[in-house]
């Protein structure tokens, strides 16, 4: 690329990202009644996320090869347990990803 190009293509890049930051804001002011669609999706988007991503993360898990999917279900259980304890979703998501990893790495 050349140097014009890179101008603008992180030119682009910056007025995504701020188009994709301010526009909720510009779109749904406070003076306006946020609608009951948008407010919805906001109750049931994150729980969705999360169980794509659980789908996702465990889709290829083989229990009848390798350490048969144990770390994985044991990484499973910390994010649980963190999760019913903490009620804090980063922290349940980091432990299990530092149970995994260590799991896969130290002893699988």
């Amino acid at each position: 690329m050349t140097l014009s190009e890179e101008i603008i293509t992180i030119g682009m890049c910056v007025l995504a990202t701020l188009l994709t930051r301010f526009l909720p804001f510009l779109v749904f002011s406070e003076k306006k009644k946020t609608p009951k669609f948008i407010e919805y999706l906001g109750k049931a988007l994150p729980a969705a996320i999360f169980a794509l991503l659980v789908v996702y993360c465990l889709k290829n898990v083989d229990i009848t090869a390798g350490s048969h999917g144990i770390p994985e279900f044991i990484s499973v259980a910390v994010v649980t347990v963190l999760h019913l304890w903490k009620r804090k979703i980063l922290l349940s998501m980091a432990g299990g990803t530092l149970c995994y990893m260590l799991l896969v790495q130290l002893i699988f």
